[in-house]
């Protein structure tokens, strides 16, 4: 019973997540909800008390997808910077691989970087552990976090309008950039990108 109850309650966030992405998420009603998600009208009220507890679990479910993609291709390299540089590969394409996932990070994601689910604590994580190493000279850890985050989100906007602009080798280039950002040297930054991508990296994708 507890095993259907929760893939009840999965079916309408995976429902509330296709419309987010849509952006009728607005305009949706719980009998559109329910219709599409193929249950009774009255089932919604056995999981969520209103639509804005559902969208609210639907954009939190989106985060946690993403954090656990990078904890799958989390690994014990010493360098702090191979593991920015591999997290930062991983989810710029995200765009290419799981555009309903890329969209709603896109439209709702700022609000939530501050989030302890999802991107915000990963990528925290792996800026101060390069702080720390001395591999990313960065003053202000919370400031380069922002900077971060505001230009992956960005990159993935333009990967789900003109997926076009951001293909393979843009993917990689971004993510050299970024490191050129938390202070590593460009010629470093294209050597940790240059290399072939994680055998784990190929899994998820």
């Amino acid at each position: 019973m507890e095993r259907r109850k929760a893939a009840t309650r999965q079916k309408l966030i995976d429902v509330a997540r296709g419309m987010l992405a849509a952006e009728t998420a607005n305009t949706a009603s719980i009998q559109d909800i329910t219709e599409a998600a193929d249950l009774g009208f009255g089932t919604f009220y056995n999981h969520f008390t209103s639509k804005a507890e559902l969208f609210q679990a639907a954009i939190e479910d989106a985060l946690e997808e993403t954090g656990q993609l990078l904890d799958r291709l989390s690994s014990d390299d010493a360098d702090p910077a191979v593991a920015f540089a591999r997290s930062v590969r991983v989810v710029v394409r995200l765009g290419r691989s799981r555009p309903e996932l890329a969209k709603v990070l896109v439209r709702h994601g700022l609000t939530y970087i501050d989030s302890d689910r999802g991107l915000a604590p990963r990528a925290m994580r792996d800026i101060r552990n390069g702080i720390a190493s001395g591999r990313f000279q960065v003053d202000n850890e919370r400031l380069a976090m922002a900077c971060v985050a505001g230009s992956l989100l960005a990159v993935l906007h333009l990967s789900v309008t003109d997926p076009g602009t951001v293909d393979e080798a843009a993917c990689d280039q971004f993510a050299e950039q970024m490191l050129r950002v938390l202070g590593v040297s460009r010629r470093e930054a294209r050597k940790l990108v240059a290399a072939p991508p994680p055998d784990a990296l190929n899994e998820v994708f």
